[in-house]
C-alpha cells in the first residue's frame, strides 16, 4: 500500500537510502534533512508485514519544476512493482500541484523512460538544484543521467 510517510518511517527511509548510497547508487540524506522534508515522501508499506519496503520523494524546486528523488526499494522486494507504484504516485502528485517540468537524476534511465522521461543535459537544470549535490563523492563530476518529463502530456 502506498501512503504518505509519517515520523515513524524516517529511520526506515534513512536505512533504505543509506543502503543504496553505500552501493554508490543514490545520494544519502541525513536524518535532519529527512525530517525537514518528510512531507515530500511517499512510502510503500507491505500489507501483510506492515513494514516499509520502499520510498520516494517529490521535491519542489522552483515555480514549475519538481524532482523525483530518493526512490529506493528494499533489495529483497525489488522486481515486485513497488518502485513503479511509488513513481506513479509521485507523478500523480506533481500533476495535482500543476508542476510543468518533472526531473530526476538517476543511474537507471531505462526505468524512468517507461514513464515518459527523456534524457536531458544536466546544464539545462537550474543551478539551484545542485545544492544537495555538494555532499556527493562524485561532485562536481556527476555521473547520473538527468531526465525530464513534461507534464503537459496525458496523465497516467
Amino acid at each position: 500500500m502506498i501512503r504518505k510517510a509519517v515520523l515513524d518511517d524516517v529511520n526506515t527511509i534513512h536505512a533504505l537510502l543509506q543502503f543504496y548510497n553505500k552501493r554508490g547508487e543514490l545520494l544519502a540524506r541525513p536524518l535532519s534533512k529527512l525530517y525537514d522534508h518528510l512531507r515530500d515522501f511517499w512510502v510503500y508499506e507491505d500489507p501483510s508485514s506492515h513494514q516499509v519496503t520502499g520510498c520516494c520523494a517529490l521535491q519542489f524546486c522552483w515555480e514549475n519544476l519538481a524532482e523525483i528523488r530518493s526512490l529506493a526499494v528494499a533489495l529483497e522486494h525489488t522486481g515486485q512493482g513497488i518502485g513503479t507504484m511509488l513513481t506513479e504516485r509521485a507523478i500523480q502528485e506533481a500533476f495535482y500541484f500543476k508542476v510543468r517540468d518533472l526531473f530526476t537524476l538517476t543511474y537507471r534511465p531505462s526505468f524512468f523512460q517507461q514513464f515518459g522521461f527523456t534524457v536531458i543535459d544536466k546544464n539545462d537544470l537550474p543551478v539551484k538544484i545542485w545544492a544537495d549535490c555538494i555532499g556527493c563523492v562524485n561532485f562536481p563530476n556527476c555521473d547520473e543521467t538527468a531526465m525530464l518529463k513534461k507534464l503537459d502530456t496525458p496523465r497516467l
